[in-house]
């Protein structure tokens, strides 16, 4: 989780879910996108909004990422709560060279930060990346609060 998110938590900017979604929204979850970056960007935990800089660009790559989707609700076991996205985060017809980073991000608050998740340096000729999402429970969900 990027350092920003963790301070826009506490200030309720986010919501995930249209259930229990806080004033700041019309009863309609936020949209978040996943933006991939080469492997000499520097986006990183400090992070705090979306930027092009060192963003995959060309080759089929739609500029600002592909839409993630939050269908379940962020939950708890123990004293962990967690979330996962619902779906796996797909980028179709793509060319691209020594990528290894994704950004997860919030469009509505104008993009502002929520992670960046590393995989190692990728390459992929006119195919399709799946970022296939983890199990959504404690201690294995995308993102997780101990």
């Amino acid at each position: 989780m990027t350092t920003s998110f963790k301070v826009d938590l506490f200030n309720a900017v986010h919501a995930f879910n249209a259930a229990g979604v806080p004033a700041h929204t019309a009863a309609t979850a936020d949209v978040f996108k996943g933006a991939l970056y080469y492997a000499t960007s520097t986006v990183n935990a400090g992070t705090t909004v979306y930027s092009s800089t060192g963003e995959v660009s060309g080759g089929g790559y739609s500029t600002t990422g592909s839409v993630v989707t939050f269908g379940t609700a962020p939950s708890s076991t123990g004293t962990t709560a967690f979330i996962t996205p619902s779906a796996s985060i797909v980028y179709s017809g793509i060319t691209a060279t020594a990528f290894d980073a994704v950004l997860i991000y919030n469009v509505t608050q104008s993009g502002k930060s929520v992670s960046v998740h590393t995989f190692g340096s990728q390459t992929i000729t006119s195919g399709t990346l799946t970022l296939v999402m983890p199990t959504n429970a404690a201690g294995t969900a995308l993102l997780n609060i101990a």
